[in-house]
């Protein structure tokens, strides 16, 4: 398993991905930066303003918002439990079933700072190797904080280790980047309105999670994928395609997705739909013909399509009644003026 874990890491591809409402990654989400400023000196937490209150996590005292206990290692496919960031053993950190800590087994140094601060992959501008996918990059971490610390907290906390660890240093600027405007077709929507969704009464049996299922596979070689009753989106990228599915979906879920995992560019929802959706877009991408190494043979060799596919922006207008428009404007963007390839001791 280590093995097939240092491969798959060494060769660079990340070719199939799931996120959905109950994915372990957790922290990509869209957050726009503030105002320009330099970053670390360390950060503390919010004084609150009339004494604890409840669930509002760890107080300050006037100390840098630091780890209870923090070990950051070189990843080492020896030591490797499984799984890119949550070891085999499912998420952890604020809003799991395990709050008072953080477990991520081999993560791109880039991806912790993006988690720091909250950003996307295209709004960090840094050094070229930050954005190999191979194991030289990659980190194991394990921290332990009070079990109500807060997500912005754990973002602070983020920030203070890679600037007391990495010796990060950034400043943050807006920049012209490539983006993109979803807006309604020509034609209108092809998408269905997504059915209202009831939460379970108390005392009713819980509503089964959804995830992933492998033991069968369509004409395009994707397998199904159960979602979660509340919704949410998802995606599977393999060779030479992509699927992005949504239910109970809305139109700015799936412009995180597209801006997360399919465009990487920013992406802006001027469709002014306001309802959820049920759709799934799938669509070609450029096949990589390296050897596959360790992947799944499914995922590096899917079976021969029964129709050629169209490309992202033809997907997203034949299927989904939608417009992609590729656009130019400014975005807030970090920059790292600073940042140490490997951690300091722990």
């Amino acid at each position: 398993m280590t093995n097939r874990i240092a491969r798959r890491l060494k060769s660079g591809k990340i070719l199939l991905a799931a996120a959905g409402v109950w994915a372990a990654s957790g922290p990509l989400l869209v957050s726009m930066l503030k105002a320009q400023q330099a970053a670390p000196p360390a950060q503390t937490a919010p004084v609150p303003s009339s004494g604890p209150q409840k669930g509002a996590g760890p107080q300050s005292t006037g100390k840098p918002l630091t780890f209870d206990v923090a070990s950051v290692k070189p990843f080492s496919p020896a030591s490797a439990g499984g799984g890119r960031k949550g070891g085999g053993g499912g998420p952890t950190g604020p809003g799991t079933s395990d709050p008072g800590r953080i477990h991520y087994a081999a993560i791109r140094l880039k991806d912790l700072v993006i988690n720091a601060y909250n950003v996307k992959d295209f709004q960090i501008l840094g050094p070229g190797w930050l954005d190999s996918a191979d194991e030289t990059t990659r980190l194991t971490v394990d921290a332990t904080m009070p079990p109500d610390t807060t997500k912005e907290q754990l973002r602070v906390m983020l920030q203070n280790l890679l600037a007391e660890r990495f010796k990060l240093a950034i400043h943050r600027e807006a920049r012209d980047l490539p983006k993109y405007s979803l807006t309604v077709a020509k034609n209108g929507p092809k998408m269905k309105e997504s059915a209202e969704y009831h939460p379970p009464k108390d005392g009713a049996p819980p509503l089964p999670p959804g995830g992933r299922r492998t033991e069968s596979y369509d004409m395009y070689g994707f397998p199904p994928v159960q979602m979660p009753a509340q919704g949410g989106t998802w995606s599977w990228l393999i060779n030479g395609r992509c699927r992005l599915g949504g239910e109970r979906a809305t139109m700015q879920d799936l412009v995180n997705e597209l801006m997360k995992s399919h465009l990487r560019s920013l992406v802006t929802d001027d469709t002014g739909l306001k309802a959820k959706y049920d759709f799934t877009l799938t669509y070609s991408r450029p096949r990589i013909e390296e050897p596959p190494g360790d992947m799944p043979e499914w995922v590096a060799n899917p079976p021969e399509l029964p129709e050629p596919l169209p490309d992202l922006p033809g997907a997203v207008q034949s299927q989904l009644g939608l417009k992609l428009e590729a656009k130019k404007g400014p975005a807030e963007v970090i920059v790292i003026d600073h940042i140490e390839k490997k951690p300091t001791e722990n």
